[in-house]
């Protein structure tokens, strides 16, 4: 039991990073109709750019996430949305689709060229303590993840229901032509949902750097252990994405201990086609009408 206890810990832990990325396809799927392929990526980068700030500039390590933050809203925010989403959303869905997956080929690619092909290590966020509670072991590492992770998507929820400019996201993201009606900057509104987006994939990439490292390769896993999250939660629901990355942390840590570590990675991708069979817009998703 205490075993069970500590592996369902773990698996929030790393499963609650998992949302902050599920939640990202969620935003942005939601405010744009976009399915950014590259989001694995969009989580890689931003520890290069902490790194970069230390080893390069020279700057401590708050400062460097600072840089990275800023880097992250201008590059994974400001110019994706400007010169990847906007020029392509026009063409429709599959062309969007196709220009992320090369955008995250190009990320990934770039990062192997110019930072090395070897894992760097990251400087941990909190203490690497870990306590001995009723025979389990907790670390500090782990109740930390959690619980910036629960406070960033708290914050996100308190933001779009308690604000007038989270109100007005949430009406563009629900019918953009009635929003701009109703008076609405429905561009600036999705400008603001794709720097969420980057900010989100900063924090969990200075989350999830300590325990991977900083590696070229962290996209290729990471984007699609959130996309599984998102579409097992439900995609059109950034409750939906929370539940679906914590539910896949938590299988993904059990799978591997009671099942086989050599398996781990096929217990997800089982999950996600019983959801699809069984309940297609996922566990928390609701049903989008589509005129045929």
């Amino acid at each position: 039991m205490v075993e069970f206890l500590q592996l369902i810990l773990s698996g929030l832990a790393a499963g609650s990073i998992y949302a902050l990325a599920a939640v990202g396809f969620t935003l942005l799927w939601q405010a744009s109709q976009t399915i950014n392929f590259a989001q694995g990526e969009f989580v890689m980068l931003p520890a290069f750019f902490v790194l970069v700030g230390m080893t390069v500039l020279g700057m401590p390590m708050w400062p460097s996430v600072l840089f990275a933050l800023v880097l992250s809203l201008l590059i994974l925010g400001v110019m994706f949305k400007k010169l990847i989403v906007e020029p392509m959303l026009p063409h429709g869905t599959l062309p969007l689709v196709i220009a992320t997956i090369a955008l995250g080929l190009l990320m990934k690619e770039s990062v192997k060229e110019f930072y090395g092909a070897t894992a760097q290590p990251f400087p941990p966020v909190f203490p690497q303590t870990v306590y001995n509670i009723a025979g389990a072991s907790i670390s500090v590492q782990d109740l930390g993840n959690l619980a910036v992770s629960m406070l960033a998507i708290a914050g996100l929820q308190l933001f779009l229901n308690r604000t007038r400019t989270g109100r007005c996201m949430q009406a563009t993201a629900q019918n953009p032509a009635v929003a701009e009606i109703l008076g609405v900057n429905v561009k600036r509104m999705v400008m603001y949902t794709f720097l969420v987006n980057a900010a989100l994939a900063t924090v969990a990439s200075v989350l999830i750097s300590p325990i991977y490292l900083a590696k070229f390769s962290n996209g290729e896993t990471l984007g699609l252990v959130a996309f599984i999250a998102a579409i097992v939660g439900g995609f059109n629901q950034i409750r939906g994405a929370l539940a679906g990355g914590l539910l896949i942390g938590v299988i993904d840590n059990l799978s591997a201990v009671y099942i086989s570590a050599a398996y781990r990675n096929a217990v997800p991708l089982i999950l996600l086609i019983v959801i699809i069979l069984v309940r297609p817009q996922g566990l928390l998703g609701t049903s989008e009408g589509r005129t045929v």
